[in-house]
């Protein structure tokens, strides 16, 4: 079977990636074209049509910015499916871009899977007509989607979170070994994760790094994005902050506590059984207009979002200051409040389900 499959992101890059393994498994013949990432590319042995790092425009302000791109994007795109006529179009997420994608790809009367959902049911809910409109199997990874779309008579396939799989197959880590194998020292580890653009990393790191002074019996290890050179971090690295780059869950899993900006990163810190503060901050403009249009969510996380309660702290906007992050910091180090947490994170393992969503989303795409 011809695929053709769209991941605009880093996080949609490793979904899509363990779906096509499970889809290798499970077709004798399969054929794949894609838009993504390296973890894609080493599965399919191909590089990508487009890279994600040419697609990932996030925000208002840089959406309108690069609209002239985005839109050649879209064309290239359409004529590239058109050429290429593939037996399904597996769209992952990314839905700016991808929804348009589907309209024209329905035209052409090309199977249409789309395999994690938009957020719709935290702003632009108009957009499920669409979905109703263009999409065949609506395949998604949290529980609570299922019940949004059957309140808009879309009926989807709730196939249960791929990180889960991802994580579960991760080999036990000898923490020891892995501060020296990357020149950390041997004190506990507190782990900062900022992000991955670099104006989000920057105004990120200077929050989480304003609380050194107050942690001097740990060491903080700021996980490189993919996306940004090691130049880019070495202004912030001393003899007590240090710098990883692609090693994120092995990082994660050698430490005492993490700083998470917000975003699947907080859910994969969450899996990894890592207590974590959530951080968020955004340009003003892009926060008011943000609070106009999502409706009827309550969290910002996640993790917080999947158990309907706060189980992990959000710091936001103004709340993310130096003082609530240490009074938060303390707090998950040690004592009650810590184990609370890892407790917590037990029951949102439950809810998510077991492990095979790979699988399970590949048996429906290839059996319907």
């Amino acid at each position: 079977m011809k695929y053709y499959i769209i991941a605009g992101e880093a996080s949609g890059d490793l979904h899509a990636s363990n779906l096509m393994k499970s889809l290798k498994k499970k077709d004798t013949n399969p054929e794949f074209r894609f838009w993504g990432g390296d973890l894609m590319a080493d599965v399919a042995g191909i590089q990508p049509v487009k890279h994600y790092k040419e697609l990932a425009f996030m925000g208002f302000l840089e959406v309108a910015k690069n609209l002239r791109t985005i839109l050649k994007n879209i064309k290239f795109c359409k004529e590239d499916i058109k050429t290429h006529r593939p037996d399904v179009l597996i769209l992952v997420d990314y839905p700016g871009f991808n929804l348009r994608i589907a309209a024209f790809a329905k035209s052409l009367g090309i199977k249409i899977i789309y395999y994690i959902s938009p957020q719709l049911w935290a702003w632009k809910e108009g957009r499920v007509e669409k979905i109703k409109n263009y999409v065949d199997e609506m395949l998604v990874i949290l529980p609570f989607e299922k019940d949004f779309y059957r309140k808009h008579e879309v009926d989807a396939h709730f196939v249960g979170h791929p990180l889960l799989d991802a994580i579960s197959d991760l080999k036990p880590i000898d923490s020891e070994k892995f501060k020296k194998e990357n020149g950390l020292n041997s004190k506990d580890i507190i782990a900062l994760l900022p992000g991955s653009r670099e104006q989000e990393v920057a105004k990120m790191l200077e929050i989480m790094l304003s609380v050194r002074p107050f942690f001097k019996d740990y060491q903080f290890v700021i996980a490189g994005a993919p996306s940004l050179p090691k130049s880019f971090y070495e202004r912030y690295v001393d003899e007590n902050v240090h710098f990883v780059s692609n090693k994120t869950y092995d990082l994660l899993r050698s430490s005492k506590a993490a700083l998470v900006t917000s975003g699947t990163a907080t859910l994969e810190t969450a899996l990894l059984n890592i207590p974590e503060v959530v951080c968020y901050r955004s340009s003003r403009i892009s926060y008011e207009i943000g609070k106009r249009v999502v409706k009827n969510i309550k969290y910002i996380s996640l993790v917080n979002l999947i158990m309907d309660e706060e189980i992990v702290t959000e710091l936001i906007q103004n709340d993310l200051n130096t003082e609530n992050l240490v009074k938060e910091l303390n707090a998950i180090l040690v004592g009650e409040a810590r184990q609370k947490m890892l407790d917590d994170f037990g029951f949102l393992r439950q809810k998510l389900g077991g492990r095979g969503a790979s699988d399970h989303a590949a048996n429906i795409i290839i059996n319907g």
